[in-house]
């Protein structure tokens, strides 16, 4: 069963850059319903007990839009949430060296970042990912997702409009810099950049027991 992911932090923890008023929103309402749904187009396509990247990819498989959308999005929201932290410091090791190698810098890396999830049109996700030792920065939209992409993802931004709102109104790119430069969980972009490499287990959703 897919269940929805308890917060790594309290609701307010990531203010002011998201505000606890965003953060009910975002994780009560739209992230429980996507996991509600799934959970109910799982058990429709007879997917019990399959781990939830391999629904994702299952649904696309079979074109089942409505079962790929609902659990695309319960991936990308509990990934989202572990991408954000109240501790935010600036990557360092062997990430910050690949990204000194691809973009020349992370304040460089910032502004194609900032770019690709201001740019975006209508909904969708700003990401920072690996192939391999190679960083890229890509957008997805709606519920596009990297679950089951030989990319491994090691930060994810949402740029849905729910996202960010009720704090900055129309004003995404304001949201997505404050993103980068306050919240963004760098420690675990490490680890997943360690994982691109082989030497560990890459994120994965925690199902229920």
């Amino acid at each position: 069963m897919i269940t929805l992911p308890e917060l790594p932090y309290a609701y307010d923890a990531l203010s002011p850059t998201i505000s606890a008023d965003t953060m009910h929103v975002h994780h009560d309402k739209h992230h429980a319903k996507y996991v509600e749904n799934a959970n109910k187009l799982v058990a429709e396509a007879g997917l019990e007990g399959r781990s939830l990247e391999d629904v994702v990819a299952e649904a696309e498989r079979r074109g089942l839009p409505k079962l790929f959308n609902n659990a695309a999005q319960a991936w990308n929201h509990a990934f989202f949430w572990d991408c954000m932290t109240p501790k935010r410091r600036d990557p360092q090791g062997e990430l910050a060296a690949a990204i000194s190698q691809a973009f020349g810098g992370l304040p460089a890396l910032r502004e194609k970042f900032v770019a690709e999830g201001a740019d975006h049109f209508a909904s969708g996700w700003a990401w920072l990912a690996a192939d391999g030792a190679n960083l890229v920065v890509l957008s997805t939209h709606d519920a596009g997702t990297l679950a089951h992409d030989r990319r491994t993802p090691l930060l994810v931004c949402d740029v849905w409009e729910h996202a960010y709102y009720l704090d900055y109104k129309q004003d995404r790119k304001s949201f997505i810099e404050r993103w980068f430069d306050s919240v963004a969980n760098w420690e675990f972009a490490e680890a997943q950049f360690a994982a691109a490499q082989g030497r560990s287990q890459p994120w994965t959703f925690r199902m229920a027991a």
